[in-house]
């Protein structure tokens, strides 16, 4: 008879053996690839869980996660890609960024499907723009990639006021940002923002002060995507590489390389972060959703749906008890809905 360890070996082999489940659901009619997601899921009884997606095609659907269907389709770049979309916390307004250099302004209480302001943008790159809430009442920090290449424009909103241009030194050789965000620290001091560049650094500003704090080689390649965990003050990025890149921000605001995990394909399009802090998910050029524990980067799954480049994923927030759900979008047209 085999012994307990033996049998219990087999058990775990057993059990790491079988295949991810299938997605939840699958969201489909974005007719086009779907380059961004985020959800929004309030706390109130009566508000269903609700999930935008900004497509290839310039439009936004609004996606009713209780009936699986478009609610709201909005439309207002031009034709041109949609490659981010972000809802201000505790706010009824849609922020959506286009190729077509606008980032639109929306108002989903009042429902009209025209942008109620925008903002004209100067960079033609792909750099997603990041806002952080401010204690004022209906005020928030933006942003975006600047006029300069190698620029990052940081504006006071609504009133569009320009608090600062951020510029790596003379010779510096950063390339244009790829990936930006903005964060405040727990300790309260001034906002500061993460931004992922060309030449694979990521670079830690101080936006009060106006000036770089920390600047650390991660990639090889522009790094395209990143994501920060305050509460650890650890981050990870990802590029065209097959290499994940952890790394960790010390009281003097000092980046360094924790560690690198190398996949089995090259192409992370995208990082996330669950809101918890116990998981992390990638999408890759290959078509897969990579999942791996936050804290030790243990692999945990790999959630091979799609048939094209899964170009974003996204969590839930926890605003509303019940399940946590992991959102895929890809290339080939469809949204995936995961249990997370």
């Amino acid at each position: 008879m085999p012994s307990l360890h033996r049998r219990c070996s087999w058990l775990s082999l057993l059990v790491m053996a079988l295949p991810p489940p299938p997605p939840r659901f699958v969201l489909r009619g974005s007719q086009s690839a779907v380059n961004t997601l985020h959800f929004s899921c309030r706390s109130e009884a009566d508000s269903p869980p609700l999930l935008f997606s900004g497509s290839l095609s310039g439009l936004i659907h609004v996606w009713n996660l209780q009936t699986r269907r478009v609610d709201t389709t909005l439309d207002g770049h031009a034709g041109q890609s949609v490659y981010w979309v972000k809802i201000l916390e505790g706010q009824h307004l849609l922020l959506s960024q286009g190729r077509d250099l606008k980032l639109c302004l929306w108002d989903l209480a009042e429902g009209r499907n025209a942008p109620v302001d925008s903002l004209s943008l100067d960079s033609v790159g792909f750099c997603k723009g990041s806002v952080l809430t401010e204690g004022t009442q209906g005020c928030w920090l933006l942003a975006v990639p600047g006029k300069g290449m190698d620029e990052v424009q940081v504006l006071d909103m609504p009133s569009k006021t320009s608090v600062c241009t951020l510029k790596p030194e003379a010779g510096a050789k950063a390339g244009m940002p790829m990936c930006l965000e903005l964060w405040k620290p727990p300790s309260g001091s001034g906002p500061l923002l993460l931004a992922g560049y060309e030449d694979g650094s990521v670079i830690l500003w101080n936006v009060s002060e106006r000036r770089m704090l920390s600047r650390l080689s991660c990639h090889k390649e522009p790094v395209m995507s990143l994501d920060f965990d305050s509460g650890r003050a650890k981050g990870v990025s990802g590029s065209s590489e097959k290499v994940l890149c952890v790394w960790s921000l010390d009281e003097h605001h000092s980046l360094k390389v924790c560690r690198t995990q190398e996949l089995t394909n090259p192409g992370i399009a995208d990082v996330a972060i669950r809101p918890d802090g116990k998981i992390l998910a990638t999408a890759g050029w290959d078509h897969r959703i990579r999942l791996f524990g936050w804290k030790q980067l243990k692999p945990l799954a790999v959630l091979d749906y799609h048939s094209a480049a899964v170009h974003c994923v996204a969590f839930s927030d926890p605003g509303r008890p019940g399940e946590q759900l992991l959102a895929g979008g890809s290339k080939d047209q469809r949204i995936s809905i995961w249990s997370s």
